[in-house]
């Protein structure tokens, strides 16, 4: 049963720099991830919008995407509403790529509560991260100030990902947040996981207007300089506009490290138990997830789509020179 009351929010306007050995094709064109597949069904963009669907309904479900990649989101995201696609004239990281969007959703609906979902990650078991977004989502529209970030149960230290530390227990798998470590070294990552650490997937449900309090705690000048022209706007044109100008004097800010780290008293981390989920952040990792997961990408949503890359195939194509010898 999906929250009628919940926005879902798809971070789709990365360019996935990481995984571009991967990623681009035979002629030389470098595909950012989210709109290849993993196998050759559905890309992993159109994956993350059947996983909001289970949250709340289409109608409010948004996407932010990168104007450069205007070749590729059209047509993954047609199912979508015009007006909830967010374009961002380039990219500024992370966390001007939240507070755009965030925007939008608030001015209209001040009270919004938003589920945050990356575009491009391998959830193997689907319905055990539904359930879990569904209690986040249940917990946070009886307390508005909540902030919840779901924390994946790792599977083994990965010195590439990073991990939150739990506090102190609020209830059944529920923590406050003691800190963040980013990238830590394998014996590290280890010792944390033997402590609770859960990995940070990225994915947060709260108040919209909770985190935008967050915003207005560490970047309080963007968020002055962005908002009236959301506000304001009286014509897509006029926001497009207002917003390159704008956007060619923004600072490159990470969510993690600029908005999240400090502001730890006000998150709780849900435990969200093992899904197969990966980040597919390193060919290393796409390897991974292809040896561990038969997957079943299901039928495609409809669309008239042509077939996206697959990184299956790119990473047969790229293994295939050194087999030879």
């Amino acid at each position: 049963m999906t929250d009628t009351s919940c926005w879902a929010l798809i971070l789709a306007a990365g360019d996935g720099r990481r995984l571009r050995r991967l990623t681009t094709t035979e002629s030389g064109v470098a595909v950012p991830k989210q709109f290849c597949s993993l196998q050759h069904g559905p890309s992993l963009l159109q994956q993350a919008l059947r996983r909001a669907q289970t949250l709340t309904d289409a109608d409010r479900v948004c996407a932010v995407v990168a104007a450069q990649h205007a070749h590729w989101w059209p047509e993954q995201l047609e199912s979508l509403p015009a007006g909830n696609i967010i374009v961002q004239p380039e990219n500024r990281g992370t966390a001007i790529g939240t507070l755009l969007p965030l925007l939008h959703i608030l001015e209209r609906d001040p009270s919004a509560r938003v589920a945050l979902l990356p575009s491009d990650h391998l959830v193997r078991q689907e319905p055990v991260l539904a359930h879990s977004l569904r209690e986040a989502a249940a917990t946070t529209a009886r307390s508005s100030g909540e902030i919840v970030l779901l924390g994946l149960e790792p599977r083994a230290p990965d010195p590439q990902l990073g991990y939150i530390v739990p506090g102190r227990a609020l209830r059944t798998r529920w923590r406050t947040v003691e800190r963040f470590v980013e990238k830590p070294a394998t014996g590290l990552a280890r010792e944390l996981i033997g402590r609770g650490a859960l990995w940070n997937a990225f994915i947060i449900v709260a108040a919209g207007s909770a985190l935008l309090e967050l915003f207005e705690r560490r970047c309080r000048d963007v968020v002055r300089a962005m908002r009236p022209i959301i506000a304001g706007a009286t014509t897509r044109q006029s926001v497009g506009e207002a917003l390159t100008r704008l956007y060619r004097e923004l600072p490159q800010l990470d969510f993690s490290c600029d908005i999240l780290q400090g502001a730890e008293r006000l998150l709780s981390v849900l435990a969200v138990p093992e899904c197969g989920w990966s980040d597919l952040g390193t060919p290393r990792r796409v390897a991974e997830a292809l040896r561990e997961f038969r997957l079943d990408d299901g039928p495609v949503p409809p669309s008239h789509c042509a077939p996206v890359l697959s990184l299956a195939a790119q990473n047969e194509r790229l293994r295939r020179p050194f087999a030879s010898h």
